[in-house]
C-alpha cells in the first residue's frame, strides 16, 4: 500500500516531545507515558509505541498531542482507519489544533475512496491562512483529484483482471511484462532471493532443482539487500502459459536487469539496468538481440540516449526505428518525463526529444508503452489531474505528429493505488500488467479485457517461415510493409536465419504491400487489404518460398493495381514498381515477360485485348524509368492461364494478376 507523506511530523514531532512545550494536559501520567510512546516511535517499535500512547491518553482523553501522534504511529503501520479515527478525535477536541491535520486526513480518506470527505476536508485546509502558495497549489489539485474519482466511481469501466496462473506468478514479485505480438512468448521481471539463483554457466541446467528449492518451501521474504531483479521468459504451449524460466546469462547477472521491452518478433530486447561499469549514469538502457535461439551480450545504447542522468523503462516500436523511454534529463516539463529517439540509417540513435506538453507534466511520468499500431501510447502519471497517485493513460498520435490529450482509463483499472506498467496485445483487446492490491501474495501479472474505447488500432500480423522453393533450405530475407497510399516502408524485418522465422505486424489503417526479397532469388509481394478493418480475427500464417532467378521462373505481382476494365495504372501500383525496377537495376543482366492475366468474365477476344494493355502498361512505365527496352517484352494471355477456380469472387480475383517471367540471362 502507498503510504502517505505526513511532512508537518518533521516539525510536529520534536515540538510536541520538547520539554518546553506546553501540552494540553496537566496529567504528568500521560506525559510520561507520551514521551515513552516517542522514544518507542522513533526506534519504530510501533506495537509499544501504540500501546504506550493509548495509555496515555487513557489518563487524559482530552491529551490532544496523544491523539494527533497516535494517527502518525498508525500510518507508519498501515492502520489507515485507526489513523482516520484518530484524526477524528484530535478535530472532535479542537479543529484548529493543526490546520496541517486536514490534508493529511484527506489523503487518508482518497485512500479509503472516500472522496467527498476527502474534498470537503481539503477545502476546510484551504480556509486557513498562511499556507505556502505551493502547498496551498497541491491543496487545489488535490480536491480536483477529489471530484475527478467522485465521477469516475459513479461511472466505472468494465474491468475483469485475471491472474496469469502460477507458471508465472509466484511468491516473490513479477513485474513489466512484454508480449511478442502473436502472444506465444511473454518476457517478465521477477524480484528474487539472490540465493535463489547462482550465475554460473551451467545456470539453465540447474534451473528446475532452483525452482523446486523455493515451491515445495513457502519462503521468507527478503530484505532489498537481499534481493535482485532478473528476467523470467515464459512461452504458450497449446494456449497455456509454460513455468517461467530465468532467462540466463548474459541477460541476467548478479545485479538488478528490469523494466524491459522486446520487439514484436521477440528478437530484441531493450532493458533498464543500474550501476553498471559501462554505464553513463546511475541508469541506463541496453540492449541484447537473440540470434539463433541465443541472446547475445548486452550493449549500452551510449549517447545521446543515455547521459549522466537517469534513462530507464524503455518501449520499442514495432518496427523498431522509435524508441521511447523516461528520464530525468534537463530540458523535460517535470521530474521524469518520456522522451524518445529514432534510429537512423547508419544504426545510430538521434538525440532524444521530449514528447511535449501533452504527455509530460510538472508531476512524474512513467512506464511508456507504444502499441504495434505506431500510433497509440499507454503511459503512467501522477502529475494529470486522476485518482491520486500513478494513473494509466492512452494518447494518440495525430497526423502531425503531436500527441493528443491524455484519456484517464478510468476506475476501477485506476485507484488511489499506483498503476505503472499496462501493455496491450497486439489485436488490441487484452492488456497485462502488475499489481498487489489484486493478490495476497506480493506483485502478480494479470490480464483483462480492454474496453473498447481504452482500445488502439488493432495490428494484425504475418507470420511463417521463408526457405529456398527447390532445396527448402531456410534462408534469411529482408521484409518491408509497404503503406500502398503514401509508398511509405512502416515496417522491415528479417528472418531468422536457423530456421527462416519471421514476423511482420501489420496495422488495420491502410493497405499494404509486403515485399520479401533476397540477393540471387525473385522477390515475393503479398498485398493485404485493411483500411477501415476495425478488428482482427486471425493473423496471416504463410511461410514463403523464394524461387531462384533462372529462366523459366515467375512470379506474381499482387500489388500492381488497374481501374476496373481499364488498363491504367492505378496510385497504389507505385510500391510494386519501384521495387520491380530495384530488382531489374539490381539484376542487369536479365530478360523478362511481364504477362497479363484476367478471368473470365466476358469475351475471349475482350480478355485477350485487355490483359495485353494492362501488361503493356507496366512495360511502359519500365522503359519509362529507365529500364533497356531489350530487356523486356510483355504479353497477354487473357484467361487462358488460370490459378483458381472462376466460380466465385475470390478466385476470380486471384486470376487477375499481372506477373514477372524470367526469359534469359546473360550467364546461362
Amino acid at each position: 500500500m502507498r503510504k502517505v507523506i505526513v511532512l508537518f511530523l518533521i516539525v510536529l514531532v520534536p515540538l510536541l516531545s520538547n520539554a518546553q512545550y506546553n501540552y494540553t494536559t496537566k496529567n504528568n501520567k500521560a506525559i510520561k507515558a507520551y514521551e515513552e510512546a516517542l522514544q518507542y516511535f522513533n526506534r519504530m517499535d510501533y506495537f509499544s509505541a501504540v500501546q504506550l500512547m493509548n495509555k496515555a491518553i487513557k489518563y487524559d482523553k482530552k491529551f490532544i498531542e496523544a491523539h494527533l501522534v497516535l494517527a502518525e504511529i498508525y500510518i507508519e503501520n498501515n492502520n489507515i482507519d485507526k489513523a482516520i479515527q484518530s484524526y477524528y478525535n484530535v478535530i472532535d477536541l479542537n479543529p484548529d489544533f493543526f490546520p496541517g491535520l486536514y490534508s493529511s486526513l484527506a489523503q487518508l480518506e482518497m485512500m479509503q475512496n472516500n472522496f467527498q470527505s476527502a474534498k470537503e476536508h481539503l477545502e476546510k485546509f484551504l480556509t486557513y491562512d498562511n499556507l505556502k502558495p505551493i502547498t496551498r497549489s497541491r491543496a487545489k489539485r488535490k480536491i480536483e483529484s477529489c471530484e475527478f474519482a467522485i465521477d469516475a466511481i459513479n461511472n466505472p469501466v468494465p474491468f475483469n483482471p485475471v491472474n496469469l496462473s502460477d507458471h508465472i506468478n509466484t511468491y516473490y514479485d513479477e513485474y513489466w511484462p512484454s508480449l511478442t505480438a502473436d502472444e506465444q512468448t511473454l518476457v517478465i521481471t521477477r524480484l528474487i532471493p539472490k540465493e535463489l539463483i547462482q550465475h554460473t554457466d551451467d545456470l539453465h541446467d540447474n534451473q528446475a532443482e532452483q525452482e523446486g528449492n523455493y515451491e515445495s518451501n513457502t519462503p521468507v521474504i527478503p530484505g532489498r539487500s537481499e534481493v535482485q531483479e532478473d528476467f523470467y521468459i515464459s512461452v504458450k504451449e497449446n494456449g497455456v502459459w509454460s513455468e517461467a524460466i530465468n532467462a540466463g546469462k548474459p541477460l541476467n547477472t548478479n545485479g538488478n536487469e528490469g523494466a524491459q521491452t522486446i520487439k514484436v518478433d521477440g528478437r530484441v530486447m531493450y532493458f533498464t539496468a543500474c550501476n553498471r561499469s559501462d554505464g553513463k549514469g546511475r541508469c541506463d538502457i541496453y540492449s541484447s538481440i537473440k540470434e539463433n535461439g541465443t541472446w547475445s551480450e548486452p550493449v549500452n545504447l551510449g549517447s545521446p540516449v543515455n547521459t549522466s542522468d537517469w534513462e530507464a523503462q524503455p518501449s520499442i516500436s514495432a518496427d523498431g526505428k522509435t524508441l521511447y523511454f523516461v528520464s530525468n534529463r534537463s530540458g523535460g516539463f517535470g521530474q521524469k518525463d518520456i522522451w524518445y529517439s529514432t534510429l537512423s540509417e547508419d544504426g545510430n540513435w538521434s538525440l532524444p526529444k521530449n514528447l511535449g506538453e501533452n504527455i509530460n507534466s510538472a508531476g512524474q511520468e512513467q512506464s511508456p508503452f507504444i502499441h504495434p499500431d505506431n500510433k497509440t501510447l499507454y503511459f503512467a502519471s501522477d502529475g494529470i489531474i486522476g485518482m491520486g497517485g500513478f494513473d494509466l493513460y492512452k494518447a494518440t498520435m495525430n497526423e502531425d505528429g503531436t500527441w493528443s490529450e491524455p484519456m484517464n482509463l478510468g476506475y476501477p483499472i485506476n485507484t488511489t493505488y499506483d498503476e505503472i506498467g499496462l501493455i496491450v496485445n497486439a489485436v488490441g483487446n487484452m492488456a497485462y500488467f502488475s499489481s498487489d492490491r489484486l493478490s495476497n501474495k506480493r506483485r502478480d501479472i494479470f490480464q483483462f479485457e480492454l474496453y473498447k474505447e481504452a482500445r488502439p488500432n488493432p495490428v494484425s500480423y504475418i507470420k511463417g517461415k521463408v526457405f529456398d522453393a527447390n532445396t527448402k533450405k531456410s534462408l534469411v530475407a529482408h521484409f518491408e510493409l509497404i503503406n500502398l497510399e503514401t509508398n511509405e516502408v512502416v515496417m522491415e524485418a528479417k528472418s531468422e536465419a536457423i530456421n527462416g522465422e519471421f514476423l511482420v505486424c501489420i496495422p488495420t489503417d491502410n493497405n499494404y504491400a509486403l515485399n520479401v526479397s533476397k540477393d540471387n532469388y525473385l522477390f515475393y509481394s503479398e498485398n493485404f487489404e485493411l483500411k477501415g478493418v476495425h478488428e482482427i480475427t486471425d493473423p496471416y500464417l504463410k511461410d514463403v518460398a523464394l524461387k531462384p532467378i533462372k529462366p523459366g521462373e515467375k512470379i506474381i505481382l499482387r500489388n500492381i493495381f488497374y481501374a476496373t476494365d481499364s488498363y491504367g495504372l492505378k496510385d497504389e501500383s507505385v510500391a510494386e514498381l519501384t521495387k520491380l525496377l530495384e530488382f531489374l537495376n539490381n539484376n542487369k543482366a536479365l530478360r523478362i515477360e511481364i504477362s497479363g492475366h484476367t478471368d473470365n468474365v466476358g469475351t475471349s477476344e475482350y480478355n485477350i485485348e485487355l490483359s495485353d494493355k494492362r501488361a503493356k502498361s507496366v512495360y511502359n512505365y519500365l522503359v519509362d524509368h529507365g529500364i533497356n527496352k531489350d530487356r523486356l517484352t510483355y504479353k497477354g494471355y487473357g484467361e487462358t492461364q488460370p490459378i483458381s477456380t472462376n466460380d466465385n469472387k475470390e478466385g476470380r480475383s486471384e486470376n487477375r494478376r499481372t506477373e514477372l517471367k524470367i526469359l534469359s540471362s546473360i550467364e546461362q
